[in-house]
């Protein structure tokens, strides 16, 4: 048997190149073995860090009899979802179609063409909990496939249909004003845990992007239950088990509705994008804690999953010896171990971090914040600058044994739409609190992604010691060019305006929908699957239409061309009857039409660094309004950045312009009148 995966790029597959099951790679050898054998395809689609993957490979994939069924019955393909986002979003839509839900592991059978016909996710190697074993499922599918092949082309050719009219987003006349009100009161109204904190039951994911939409959202209308849901989200999170209480970073999500037990695996595009909430809402509210956990998030990105080059990794694992959590959980007589080592007292420190004897979670403990830091030093009289230090000690002595254990494994790809999410989280953190060196480190990991990730002209999804992988998908396209956007604001370099610009201009020609509006997941001239995806939910990372619809909106104010306006309106146009509908998928996407019902503004700062120009940077930034567009910029020659042309420093002093709905105001040197000019 070939082992067709111990060299491919993805770590996920190579985890899988020892199976006794015949794995392909995705491509055209696997078609071509399936219609020359004339048998079904068996699609398992996952990803590195994914406990569930790992569960379904080691009773499944690594088991010899189950393995010699499918090698006899079924050409098998093995797929990384993070390096094939198009395949993983086109048969995930199948999955959801027939099961009415998806995740992964991902398991479809196919045709020798690849349309699916039978689908599911996790099947257990034994019957269990009213689900049927994957050798029952294998067997009758391959039966089926013999026996009643008609049966199973007409099952593919149903449900190929039903995903054609389920594409039904049309392109309305006009963005309704109305609809960010109500998406907003069903989110307040009934998503909202007013409770725990966040949005949904357990299982519960970050919403990330909601949070932000909702922050964006108060910031405009001031409306309260915006930033309550939102800092309160941020606050349950931030002293929960999905939180890293010692090292920083988020989990995936969390398995139970109070924020406790994680799936412990730390995806790079959870933390980039819940860095840039945490830091929207420390600017909005000065909250000690936000900022608090603002700069553990960042600093956790930069020192756990930044390369050597100055890109981010995509990922660390759940599992670490085989087991989920054993790295990050704590059995009650080591913590205490630890803490009398640090010289404090275990009773304080186990019940501040929610530790206790029978253990929280399995007979372990999940380290949390049961109740805030402040409430806590508070009701045990003591100092909080003083509890602070201490608890500062002892995370140290925490981690420094917990440095001590096997740690999970990393995946260490590079891929381009989570490294542009980090880029414009480090910026826009950076400089809304005033942190240069996170935009520093944003600026060096585009750079790597220009120098590395760009081959022939043609920017790519993935890189891997050394080598790319597929060409980029529009997220990726879209993602760039925004990270670009953000460094141009933080820095006012213009090689990240050209760099954008030249970006969106390859997403129009590329990947734009001219008959029907929006974009494609997928490039004109790329690998043509069943169906071609339009990527349009905000789901665990934004569309990439609505990040499309950001860089239009950006490029519309730095550029005065209504081209970009007119475009990220009808991305908006397209898809906000579904956002109407199902807020929580179009969090990205709402807060761009937040901006744009609000109106558009673009505040450009000239003049040499210094105090006077910081101060008017300090008032510019801290104007948290969606639709306000900033730069910061010295007065070198910038003709080809239509909103800086002829426009410099006054009297030799700082000066800020602010202009709105193609009107632009005299130019003001004093951060109280550009304050006065903002508040209009």
């Amino acid at each position: 048997m070939a082992n067709r995966l111990a060299h491919e790029s993805s770590p996920y597959l190579r985890q899988h190149a020892d199976n006794p099951v015949d794995w392909f790679p995705w491509g055209e050898d696997a078609f071509a073995a399936a219609r020359e054998r004339d048998a079904p395809i068996f699609l398992s689609v996952g990803y590195s860090s994914c406990h569930w993957c790992h569960v379904m490979a080691h009773e499944s994939f690594e088991d010899e009899q189950i393995a010699a069924l499918l090698n006899e019955r079924f050409v098998n393909v093995k797929v990384d979802r993070e390096e094939r986002p198009d395949v993983d979003a086109v048969y995930m839509q199948a999955v959801t179609a027939m099961t009415g839900h998806g995740g992964w592991p991902m398991s479809v059978f196919l045709t020798p063409e690849g349309r699916p016909f039978y689908a599911g996710t996790y099947w257990p190697k034994q019957p269990a909990h009213g689900m049927p074993s994957f050798p029952q499922v294998a067997v009758a599918v391959a039966d089926a496939w013999q026996e009643r092949r008609d049966e199973v082309l007409e099952s593919a050719t149903s449900i190929a249909s039903a995903l054609d009219a389920h594409r039904d987003a049309s392109l309305a006349d006009t963005i309704d004003p109305a609809f960010v009100d109500e998406a907003a009161r069903l989110v307040l109204g009934q998503a909202w845990d007013r409770q725990l904190g966040g949005f949904g039951r357990a299982p519960k994911f970050p919403q990330a992007m909601t949070i932000e939409w909702l922050l964006a959202r108060h910031a405009r209308t001031a409306e309260p239950d915006a930033l309550a849901a939102s800092v309160q989200a941020l606050d349950a999170m931030a002293r929960g088990g999905i939180h890293d209480q010692l090292a920083g970073g988020f989990a995936r999500y969390s398995t139970d509705a109070r924020w406790l037990v994680p799936h412990f695996e730390k995806m790079l595009y959870d933390n980039a994008l819940l860095l840039s909430a945490y830091a929207t809402a420390a600017a909005l509210t000065g909250g000690p804690d936000l900022v608090r956990v603002t700069h553990s998030t960042a600093t956790y990105l930069l020192a756990e999953l930044r390369t050597a080059g100055g890109a981010f990794v995509a990922a660390t694992d759940a599992d670490s010896e085989g087991v989920e959590g054993r790295y990050f959980v704590w059995p009650y007589d080591e913590l205490v171990e630890v803490i009398r080592e640090a010289d404090a007292d275990p009773d304080r420190w186990a019940a501040f971090l929610g530790a206790t004897p029978e253990g929280n979670w399995e007979g372990v403990n999940v380290l949390h914040e049961p109740v805030p830091r402040h409430t806590f030093a508070e009701r045990r009289g003591l100092d909080l600058d003083a509890f602070e230090d201490e608890w500062e000690r002892i995370r140290l002595a925490l981690l420094e044994r917990r440095a001590q254990r096997v740690p999970p494994g990393v995946d260490d790809k590079v891929i381009t739409s989570w490294n542009a999410y980090a880029i414009r989280g480090l910026a826009r953190a950076g400089r809304l609190l005033d942190e240069h060196g996170w935009v520093v480190a944003a600026t060096a990991a585009a750079s790597f992604l220009h120098e590395h990730l760009v081959v022939a002209d043609r920017l790519h999804h993935s890189w891997k010691d050394g080598h790319v992988g597929a060409p980029a998908f529009l997220e990726d396209v879209a993602g760039l060019a925004l990270a670009d956007l953000e460094l141009f604001q933080a820095t006012g370099e213009r090689i990240w305006f050209d760099r954008a610009r030249a970006l969106a201009d390859e997403a129009e020609e590329r990947f734009h929908d001219d008959a029907e509006g929006g974009w494609f997941q997928t490039a004109h001239d790329a690998e043509t699957l069943f169906t071609r995806p339009k990527d349009t939910w905000d789901n665990a990372t934004p569309a990439g239409t609505s990040v499309m619809v950001e860089v239009c909106r950006l490029l519309a104010g730095l550029t005065g061309d209504l081209g970009w306006r007119t475009r990220a309106e009808e991305g908006v146009r397209l898809f906000q009857d579904g956002a109407r509908r199902m807020p929580t998928g179009y969090g990205w996407l709402l807060r761009q039409a937040e901006a744009l019902v609000g109106g558009m503004r673009e505040v450009a700062i000239v003049g040499e660094p210094g105090p006077d120009r910081d101060a008017l940077a300090r008032v510019a930034n801290g104007m948290l309004d969606p639709g306000t567009l900033v730069v910061v910029t010295d007065p070198a020659h910038h003709d080809r950045v239509p909103l800086l042309a002829g426009r410099g420093p006054v009297q030799g002093a700082p000066a800020a312009y602010v202009c709105r709905d193609l009107a632009c105001e005299r130019p003001v040197t004093r951060p109280d009148e550009l304050a006065a000019l903002l508040r209009v």
